[in-house]
């Protein structure tokens, strides 16, 4: 459509500070991006998406947050759980919660990996909506997770909802909203849909509604909540993008992989202001229950937790491509899918050893991180002070973490690692179980997804 209507009952949205943009795509780019160098100059910030969701009344009641890879306003998602992490990690710690939501929710898409992940745990459960794709298979695992995460205090959106399947009726108990597609729900069918949901006690929510038609009939049948062209296309906020943070992640994680005190920590930290600024943002806008913003960074880091902090630092890794461009490297790729296969071979064997899972992870980050700063094990390692098993289990394939990194490696290549895993005494690691990990280590860090570019 060429004009974006207008309800003229709606509220302002925050305005955002200063060092934020709001690119309005279609009215052009703005001076301050042709100040910059036009798309030369892309690179040079982050950037994410957000799409009004209004009440009854036309006031707003939250943003849905979108991937966008530049200024361009549609996204280019070959991965979604890659697409979601950089939404996370660009909204809380690249642009800012109040920059971004102002007082309102957001509602963020999750695919099933992120579902079952630590990252969704980042997001204050009283500014996220997790919004439950639709290519999310539904099954009774699926049900006890997010039965978990709402008693957590998350709200769950069950997304692009056009029909009552016998899969979806049985998540509705586990679900608060569900969002009907007015593009792919018949006319005819969207009353009886609006109607049978309402019954089961669920906030209607019309999206893709984009003509005044569509709203009225929406407004008619009871629906609590609207998004759509009708009422405003998606804006593109956009932040200056801080330096490579990598040499400090790297060793901010190093530390915690040996469970370095606080003293190391914050003398690690004081030298990293870019990671300081993160971990800053973290914890002021995240749900610590702490009542007051953080301002001394040993307070930070005793408020937020070694275990958050190494959360946070590990989707920081991989989230932000364009400072840490570990996707323009097939290396880079290989160690971030050995990392995912390593802590879910860990899991395997021992479900309740989460540390074991947290060191075979840090195993197969570390196990080509000489490749990545260009430099040898040896001198990367030493210099990095990483806990000696880890560090022998890189160097000597020693211990069952090096047993483990040898497995990674031999399915990563695509061999049979079933022998080296019966050899190590993980007998556990049958050859399907391989296979399975495999393949979910590929999907979670997407090693055949095209470079972004961001």
């Amino acid at each position: 459509m060429s004009e974006r209507p207008v309800v003229r009952s709606a509220r302002a949205p925050r305005p955002v500070p200063r060092d934020v943009e709001v690119r309005d795509v279609l009215a052009g780019a703005s001076a301050g991006y042709r100040e910059h160098g036009g798309l030369d100059a892309a690179p040079q910030y982050v950037y994410v998406g957000r799409q009004p969701i209004l009440d009854r009344d036309g006031a707003l009641h939250a943003y849905e947050l979108l991937f966008r890879a530049g200024t361009y306003n549609y996204a280019e998602i070959s991965d979604d759980t890659q697409a979601t992490a950089q939404v996370v990690a660009r909204t809380i710690g690249g642009i800012g919660v109040p920059a971004v939501l102002g007082q309102h929710r957001g509602f963020v898409n999750i695919d099933r990996a992120l579902l079952f992940s630590d990252i969704v745990h980042l997001m204050p459960p009283e500014r996220f909506v997790l919004e439950i794709l639709e290519t999310v298979r539904y099954d009774a695992s699926l049900a006890r997770r997010l039965g978990e995460l709402r008693g957590a205090g998350f709200q769950v959106a069950l997304d692009d909802v056009h029909d009552l399947s016998d899969e979806l009726s049985a998540m509705l108990p586990y679900a608060d909203i569900v969002k009907i597609d007015f593009v792919q729900t018949p006319r005819r069918a969207v009353a009886k849909l609006a109607s049978t949901l309402r019954g089961h006690g669920k906030t209607l929510l019309a999206e893709k509604v984009e003509t005044r038609e569509d709203f009225a009939l929406a407004h008619e049948l009871g629906f609590d909540l609207f998004q759509g062209y009708f009422f405003a296309r998606p804006q593109v906020l956009a932040a200056p993008r801080n330096r490579s943070l990598r040499p400090g992640l790297l060793r901010l994680l190093a530390l915690l992989s040996r469970d370095a005190g606080i003293v190391e920590l914050e003398a690690e930290l004081k030298v990293n202001p870019g990671v300081v600024v993160q971990l800053l943002r973290l914890v002021n806008s995240s749900a610590f229950g702490l009542g007051r913003n953080i301002a001394s960074l040993r307070e930070a880091i005793i408020a937020t937790g070694t275990r958050q902090i190494a959360r946070w630092a590990q989707l920081l890794l991989y989230s932000d491509t364009g400072e840490l461009p570990w996707r323009a490297d097939p290396l880079v790729q290989l160690a971030a899918t050995r990392s995912r296969f390593m802590e879910l071979a860990a899991n395997w064997l021992r479900p309740a050893d989460g540390e074991f899972a947290d060191a075979a992870f840090m195993t197969g980050i570390f196990s080509l991180v000489h490749i990545v700063l260009d430099s040898t094990p040896d001198a990367v390692l030493e210099k990095l002070g990483l806990a000696p098993q880890i560090r022998d289990a890189i160097v000597a394939r020693k211990g069952e973490l090096g047993a483990l990194l040898l497995i990674a490696e031999v399915a990563g290549e695509g061999g049979d690692a079933a022998p080296v895993a019966t050899a190590a005494g993980f007998h556990a690691l049958t050859p399907d179980v391989l296979s399975e990990l495999n393949l979910s280590a590929a999907a979670w860090f997407g090693a055949h997804v095209a470079e972004l570019g961001v």
